[in-house]
């Protein structure tokens, strides 16, 4: 092996990414019962952006977007997730994932740990192509769960129509396709089934 000490490295990362399946989210799988991991919510939507880049309101490099939505919640290792309603929680997040990136990505040789940290970087900037179309399948893939599951954790948590609009404000700028399907197929039906109070109304 002409580098060991690089090959280590980057064993060191492959062993600790494993503890990304270890974080459980609050969308529940299809089965309604099991609590979604991180891992598996990477991989979810890595195979959508395969199928509806077609969709991006931009063209793509659809790699470096697959690669985005696959390490950017690596972080949570250490930082935790934070539920997407947890108001208290985002106070301290962003801090809390700079921290994560910085330990998690420097266990790598130098030159992959700057490339995960600026791809990680891009998507919480928010300004390019990729990193709009990645926050699109961020938003969409647990809205997918959700109805799929007759909205089991919208109702656990009595989410409000104004914080799933809140949450995915920014969906159409990856994608106005699927702003309007996610709109009208995923969020107005589970509001006129009940699964999202609606306080469009409230004073």
């Amino acid at each position: 092996m002409k580098d060991p000490e690089r090959f280590e490295k980057q064993m060191a990362f492959i062993r600790e990414i494993d503890k990304e399946k270890m974080i459980k989210r609050q969308s529940y799988l299809t089965d309604c019962e099991t609590h979604e991991n991180d891992a598996e919510h990477a991989w979810h939507m890595a195979i959508m952006t395969l199928l509806l880049s077609e969709y991006s309101n931009s063209e793509i490099d659809v790699l470096k977007t697959v690669t985005m939505l696959l390490i950017h919640d690596l972080v949570e290792i250490y930082a935790g997730d934070t539920y997407a309603y947890d108001e208290e929680g985002k106070k301290t997040q962003a801090e809390r994932e700079a921290k994560a990136a910085d330990k998690l990505y420097g266990l790598l040789p130098e030159d992959q740990a700057e490339y995960f940290k600026s791809v990680w970087l891009e998507f919480e900037e928010q300004k390019t192509p990729e990193a709009k179309f990645a926050r699109t399948m961020d938003c969409f893939q647990p809205l997918i769960l959700n109805d799929a599951t007759d909205g089991r954790a919208w109702k656990e948590h009595d989410v409000r129509l104004s914080w799933v609009l809140k949450r995915n404000e920014n969906v159409r700028l990856g994608s106005e396709d699927i702003w309007e399907y996610e709109k009208e197929h995923l969020i107005d039906r589970n509001v006129e089934k009940g699964n999202i109070i609606d306080d469009s109304k409230d004073s």
